[in-house]
């Protein structure tokens, strides 16, 4: 399950990318192919480590890449 959410994140990022770095949460479930839960514990997880920001309230959240992400040392 950790490697499933973790290539989800992935696509995430990538969807975000191709975005011009921002979409709303209703976008992701339409542009990824993953399960809805799947998606928001990916979500979690990026906001969690930093890689994206999350804006406005639910059910419709902003996210958007985060322009100064963690670097790993």
């Amino acid at each position: 399950m950790i490697t499933w959410i973790g290539l989800c994140a992935g696509g995430i990022w990538r969807y975000l990318d191709g975005q011009q770095g921002k979409a709303l949460l209703k976008e992701l479930f339409a542009g990824i192919k993953a399960p809805e839960q799947t998606i928001l514990m990916a979500v979690g997880w990026l906001a969690r480590e930093g890689y994206i920001i999350l804006e406005g309230e639910l059910p419709n959240p902003s996210i958007k890449l985060n322009p100064h992400p963690p670097s790993k040392s």
